[in-house]
């Protein structure tokens, strides 16, 4: 991997982590398109989503540590309380990567057509907090609600479909503010990230940091992650607030449809 293929996966990785449209499917498109190795690669993705998690903090640094400071006080106070719906929420993915990963790992390495599925099944979530919306009646984000929207995230590790849009998507369905929403979707999937990334890491045998990527492309995809994630993370909390999720089930569907006519072609 060059520094250019890097910059390109790093954009990729940063802009799709927070916007509705599947950072998995679209990397695993790009990967396609620039002949990438899977396994070439284990060490510069591990990076690349380390950056967007550092984006996530830096971009709702003040909420998370009204967050700290409030569940170190040791009673069950508001801040408490939220946390345990983000602990609740964490439930299905963990069962899902603790049980079903080899199954899931069987889904990734150039099967785009799958992907292009995924989309499509992203788009129709995205398309129905559109057409729904006059008939969502709105309800306090509890923990019933974080337990569903962890069950949507536990359905994204599947490439194609975003964990934001599913995750957003079902909030939204179920009537919680889009503003707490939007807030809840980036915060909820922090530890679930480390903890893969740490487990991929501790788990894959033969990968060195910088070894099969080298050390400049891999500053290179951070940096690109980084600053594209900080952008499209403010950029999405705004959107959500405003409704405005159909021109992401649009793309979805196009890219989606492109990605399943591409197999075909092939």
């Amino acid at each position: 991997m060059d520094w250019i293929e890097a910059l390109i996966l790093g954009i990729i990785q940063g802009i799709t982590e927070f916007l509705p449209v599947s950072s998995s499917g679209h990397l695993e498109l790009g990967k396609a398109l620039l002949n990438v190795e899977a396994k070439e690669d284990l060490t510069f993705t591990v990076v690349v989503h380390g950056a967007t998690v550092l984006s996530t903090l830096v971009v709702f640094f003040k909420e998370v540590w009204v967050l700290l400071k409030g569940s170190f006080q040791f009673k069950w106070n508001t801040e408490t309380q939220y946390l345990a719906k983000i602990v609740v929420s964490m439930i299905p993915v963990v069962f899902v990567g603790l049980l079903l990963e080899d199954y899931i790992e069987s889904f990734f390495g150039g099967r785009i057509q799958f992907v292009g599925l995924m989309l499509l099944v992203t788009s129709v979530l995205l398309s129905l907090t559109y057409f729904l919306r006059n008939r969502i009646k709105e309800r306090k984000l509890g923990y019933g609600s974080a337990f569903v929207m962890g069950i949507a995230q536990a359905f994204a590790v599947m490439p194609g479909i975003s964990r934001s849009g599913a995750t957003i998507a079902t909030g939204i369905l179920m009537g919680n503010d889009k503003k707490e929403i939007a807030q809840f979707s980036f915060l909820m999937v922090l530890v679930p990230i480390i903890a893969a990334n740490v487990k991929s890491l501790i788990g894959f045998e033969g990968v060195e940091m910088g070894g099969a990527v080298g050390s400049i492309p891999l500053l290179i995809g951070f940096l690109a992650a980084f600053i594209t994630g900080w952008l499209a993370c403010s950029w999405m909390v705004n959107l959500v607030k405003k409704g405005k999720l159909i021109w992401f089930a649009i793309y979805c569907f196009i890219i989606g449809s492109i990605a399943i006519a591409s197999g075909f072609i092939a």
